[in-house]
């Protein structure tokens, strides 16, 4: 039953309190009745013995509480799903931006989800190619993983987040699928997005959830819990296998902060709420496979960290809940590499799930540590360089510089057109480490160096 209410008696930013109320329940939706204006709608935050705390879903500006009457609507946040809505681009309310026509829902869902149960689970397993090298070879994505992307202010992460999402695939022949959400950007952003979907013929597997900056904070924080409700249904119910991608985080987490300062809640670690660990793992934690569908959810979460600070809360906790890190690099920026992902510093701890089984396995196993381990001495090396200069290094040592040098520009720099096949990265990986003697390629045993090793190929 709805029930009208005028007694509101502050108004606090985006935060109405509305006192005299009975049988208010959480998250529940409310019509806020201005007078001689439009309605405006919001939805309850708190409900304490007859008071209740009500958010706005737009700004309050111009508004005073008389005359103000605050409607009940006895429901919550939903969202209308069908496979329709694959190709489909959405605002934070999921009403359509494209200009195409009202969606047809075959079913109509509670945004908030519900958290899987553990014994339902089943380890993420499989691989999903990216197309990506620094991605595929060295931080294997695993179908129902949640791998976020910890980028910087300026650093180009819209451009690997449209790439990631045009590229990624499934090998297998399952049906596949991209659902994007963005949240707090410019409006120039969200436009980038949009194109770049529709130029590359990506938005045909993809449907985008798009809020920018100049959008109602409430809708900020609904995005994430759209698009992973509309990802489960995909996964849960068509049995398709869905990659979402988020971002970017931080501007989450600041309209989480601004919505805490209205209620005038007590601040945790720089200003955020002390529930901001719990609130993220109600996002991150909607990824994963179950055992009673053939589809899975897959999380990319992507975050600017204020100052590049990898310790500040949003990156921190991040990490807590996630399973390892992609991780921009200011420095491979600058030096005009792309993406400039510093492998050394990121980490997938699910990898192995996703680079096969038996003799595969540990072939890409090995090449990647062998990677790894030459990069890491090649960047020793430069640092020593700069010291004595390259004169003084030995034959070794310079081919551990240049190969560092020529991993950047061409395994990790390879432009955000360019998309391989997890083959050829593995081709490419090969070819970098030709110039190695077998003596230095300690991580990788004989004879998979005599059937790989480019000097062995051309042998035979």
């Amino acid at each position: 039953m709805q029930k009208i209410y005028e007694n509101i008696t502050s108004i606090a930013g985006p935060i109405l309190l509305v006192e005299g109320v009975e049988g208010i329940k959480y998250e529940e939706l409310v019509e806020i009745q201005v007078p001689n204006e439009k309605s405006r709608m919001g939805k309850v935050l708190e409900a304490d013995g007859d008071r209740a705390l009500v958010q706005m879903f737009e700004s309050p500006q111009g508004l005073a509480t008389k005359g103000l009457k605050a409607k009940f609507l006895g429901k919550i946040a939903t969202l209308g799903v069908s496979t329709d809505l694959l190709g489909r681009v959405l605002n934070g309310s999921g009403k359509p931006l494209d200009g195409g026509p009202e969606i047809v829902p075959e079913k109509i869902i509670d945004i908030s989800g519900a958290p899987i149960n553990p014994y339902s689970r089943t380890f993420p397993s499989d691989f999903i190619q990216t197309g990506i090298s620094s991605l595929d070879v060295m931080n294997t994505l695993v179908r129902g993983q949640k791998l976020p992307v910890f980028s910087g202010s300026g650093l180009p992460h819209a451009e690997l987040a449209t790439q990631i999402a045009r590229q990624a695939k499934v090998n297998d022949g399952s049906e596949f699928a991209v659902v994007f959400g963005a949240m707090g950007v410019t409006f120039e952003e969200a436009m980038y997005f949009q194109r770049e979907f529709e130029r590359t013929g990506a938005i045909e597997k993809a449907t985008l959830f798009l809020n920018t900056a100049a959008d109602p904070v409430i809708e900020r924080i609904a995005v994430p819990r759209m698009a992973l409700s509309y990802a489960e249904y995909l996964a849960f119910e068509k049995d398709m296998h869905v990659l979402v991608v988020l971002t970017d985080m931080t501007n989450y987490a600041e309209a989480l902060r601004e919505v805490s300062a209205a209620r005038k809640e007590v601040p945790g670690r720089r200003g955020y709420p002390g529930y901001l660990y719990t609130d993220l793992s109600t996002i991150y934690e909607r990824a994963g496979r179950i055992k009673t569908a053939k589809g899975s959810v897959t999380q990319m979460p992507i975050l600017s960290m204020p100052e590049d600070d990898i310790t500040h809360p949003i990156p921190d906790l991040t990490g807590y809940i996630t399973e390892g890190q992609f991780v921009l690099d200011r420095g491979l920026h600058q030096k005009k590499i792309s993406p400039p992902v510093d492998v050394l510093k990121s980490l997938s701890r699910l990898a192995g799930a996703g680079m096969g089984e038996g003799k595969t396995r540990d072939e890409h196993s090995k090449l990647k540590d062998q990677l790894f381990a030459c990069y890491a001495r090649g960047k020793d090396v430069r640092e020593l360089a700069v010291v004595l200069g390259e004169s003084s290094l030995s034959d070794i040592d310079k081919i551990y510089l240049k190969f560092a040098d020529n991993f950047e520009k061409e395994f990790i720099g390879q432009g955000y057109d360019v998309e391989r096949t997890i083959i050829e990265s593995l081709d490419l990986g090969w070819e970098l480490l030709g110039p190695f003697p077998d003596n230095e390629l300690k991580r990788v045993k004989q004879d998979v160096i005599e059937e790989y090793h480019p000097r062995y190929k051309k042998k035979s």
